[in-house]
């Protein structure tokens, strides 16, 4: 990669599965002498998909807008990226890479082309639920730290539930209507559960942090000034 970045003005990635319009390709060169960076092949379709793809799709690129993920949906690895876009790309340490996050954050001049995806002309997807729902998790884990909250908000809600049921416990204990000892099973169950969900939550903002330092992202991304781009015509 490093290699081709030095001698290249432009790199086009591409999935090898045949799918993506290659004529695109050409539109995103077009794109690129305009003046952008990074050029997106969005698909203006999903035809080829089944039925329960394009809802989890859509469902996924929504929640990952939600918790603050800048992605471009619709979009796989078919892109066009400069040798400005591409070096500040490689400028990202982590090993664990989730490019349709990562690429966005580059913030270089970028724009899309559409074009309509093909269809598998052999072979089976790559991608059965099993991997749709890991590169999920991935996308989520690497951005965001909104599954360590929800179990925070979990933990904090079990707790309180857990001093209001247990004041009920109280009560019935103390009228006669429960059986010895279930009183403090219940109450310890219901308020220690809360506490360790808190607990857990707090080690993950630890963990979390620790992650962010490992992963040595650049903390700064400044806009370098790219060489500009001079188009040559033939008139003859």
């Amino acid at each position: 990669m490093t290699t081709a970045v030095q001698t290249s003005d432009m790199i086009v990635t591409i999935d090898a599965d045949l799918q993506d319009d290659i004529n695109a390709i050409k539109e995103m060169v077009t794109k690129y002498h305009e003046g952008f960076e990074v050029v997106y092949g969005v698909r203006n379709n999903r035809d080829t998909n089944t039925k329960f793809k394009r809802r989890t799709a859509l469902a996924f690129y929504s929640m990952m807008g939600k918790i603050g993920v800048n992605m471009v949906a619709n979009h796989a690895d078919f892109r066009l990226m400069s040798k400005c876009a591409t070096k500040t790309l490689l400028s990202f340490k982590e090993q664990n890479i989730f490019l349709r996050g990562l690429v966005p954050l580059v913030d270089y001049a970028s724009t899309e082309v559409y074009y309509s995806r093909n269809k598998r002309l052999a072979g089976e997807s790559k991608y059965p639920l099993k991997k749709m729902i890991s590169f999920a998790l991935e996308g989520i884990t690497s951005f965001s730290i909104m599954s360590i909250r929800f179990v925070r908000n979990l933990g904090i809600l079990t707790f309180f539930i857990g001093i209001i049921y247990s004041l009920n416990i109280l009560f019935q204990h103390l009228t006669g209507n429960t059986v010895p000892g279930w009183s403090s099973l219940t109450m310890s169950i219901w308020i220690s559960g809360g506490i360790q969900l808190v607990s857990l939550s707090i080690i993950g903002e630890y963990i979390r942090n620790i992650y962010s330092e490992v992963k040595k992202d650049p903390a700064l991304l400044l806009k370098k000034t790219c060489p500009i781009k001079i188009t040559i015509f033939n008139i003859f």
